[in-house]
């Protein structure tokens, strides 16, 4: 049965570091700009809920630029530290459990206050720093990003979603390493779903990390979110490996728009486009000109596309087909995420494309753009 019992917060002068520590207590010892000298320090729960207030634990207040809390705790414990006067700011993250842990207060940027001292806490510490770079990276391309969309710069779009590949899979290195040297660490847990973000990541990869993480991250309740996420991840790696190059698409059938059913094997021409795509997706509505320009030029010559949308609202779906000049023809069974085709394919991102020769064997996934049409125009050629 997990405890933690805090002691009334007492003056730095009061207690030190040096002191004697009994089985599962702990020290924080803070030190702190001594403008904040009579402000007080709210040591509360980690939220419940995301944007949640913490359960209030206990207080300090600043004397001489320096608070202290005290308590036990029989297993580590994330807690947060709050400056009065700046509650508005990203609070100081720290794991109490047994040992001295010492803070040191950034006043200009509270959330990047140095926590030590303790296991925990300095494995926090090489995650902060590993967090910080990666966010700062990826803050930057995304400005390039937005600059280049608005510019219409589509050689800069080009080369930065490039980088975003290249950073993606380096930002998956790295966390992936970080867990690994670190399994037992309370934070491992909180730093795995950025691994889930990288679209390259195999089942098996991420199913190996998870199981050197502790029993206890595994039974938290974002372990157990993890779990389920895998399970699912599990299935669709098999559908993918189903429907990978060389394979024989499978059957399937929806609605149309105006309510008829559509099979694939109806929609075939000699060159056949499975496009996954739905209103909601900006990446798909921007990429449809391009698709639409190559249908209207190579549809004599053989190409079909049949689009399956992911859509759950059919209104939109609709306005979406018409607004864009989608002429091919169109399925879906308006089930969001869990539309069955896209299930049946592993697909887990869009747009998402599956391209099928003359008899029905796919031979490429996840084109677009240039790469699309030139493999387009290779099997129109044969």
């Amino acid at each position: 049965m997990k405890k933690f019992l805090l002691f009334a917060s007492v003056a730095a002068l009061a207690v030190s570091c040096n002191d004697s520590l009994k089985e599962n207590e702990f020290l924080v010892s803070g030190t702190i700009d001594t403008i904040y000298n009579g402000k007080q320090v709210f040591l509360r729960e980690a939220p419940k809920e995301r944007n949640a207030p913490g359960v209030s634990l206990d207080t300090a207040v600043v004397e001489n630029g320096k608070f202290t809390f005290k308590g036990m705790t029989e297993t580590p414990q994330e807690r947060f530290l709050f400056i009065e006067g700046e509650e508005q700011n990203a609070p100081i993250r720290f794991f109490a459990e047994e040992g001295n842990i010492a803070v040191n207060v950034n006043k200009d940027t509270i959330y990047n206050s140095k926590v030590s001292g303790t296991f925990n806490n300095d494995v926090l510490a090489k995650y902060n720093k590993l967090n910080n770079e990666v966010s700062k990276k990826g803050q930057e391309l995304s400005q390039e990003y937005t600059k280049a969309s608005q510019e219409q710069d589509e050689n800069a779009i080009k080369k930065i979603e490039e980088e975003f590949e290249t950073f993606s899979d380096q930002m998956y290195t790295k966390f992936k390493t970080f867990i690994e040297e670190n399994p037992t660490a309370e934070i491992s847990i909180q730093a795995f779903p950025s691994l889930l973000r990288s679209q390259n990541a195999t089942y098996e990869e991420l199913q190996s990390v998870f199981d050197k993480l502790s029993q206890s991250s595994k039974d938290s309740d974002l372990g157990k979110k993890i779990s389920e996420y895998l399970e699912k991840k599990k299935e669709a790696d098999n559908a993918k490996s189903a429907t990978s190059v060389g394979k024989q698409v499978p059957d399937f059938a929806a609605p149309t728009p105006d309510g008829k059913m559509l099979s694939i094997k109806e929609a075939m021409g000699k060159v056949t486009i499975i496009d996954l795509w739905a209103s909601w997706c900006g990446p798909c509505r921007k990429e449809n000109p391009n698709v639409v320009a190559m249908y209207n030029e190579l549809h004599g010559k053989g190409l079909n596309i049949i689009g399956v949308s992911l859509d759950q609202d059919g209104d939109k779906w609709k306005q979406a087909i018409a607004a864009d000049k989608l002429t091919w023809q169109h399925i879906s069974n308006l089930k969001g995420w869990d539309e069955p085709i896209a299930k049946q394919f592993g697909v887990n991102s869009i747009p998402a494309t599956v391209i099928l020769d003359a008899n029905g064997v796919i031979v490429a996934r996840d084109l677009r753009g240039d790469e699309l049409k030139a493999k387009v125009e290779e099997l129109l050629a044969k």
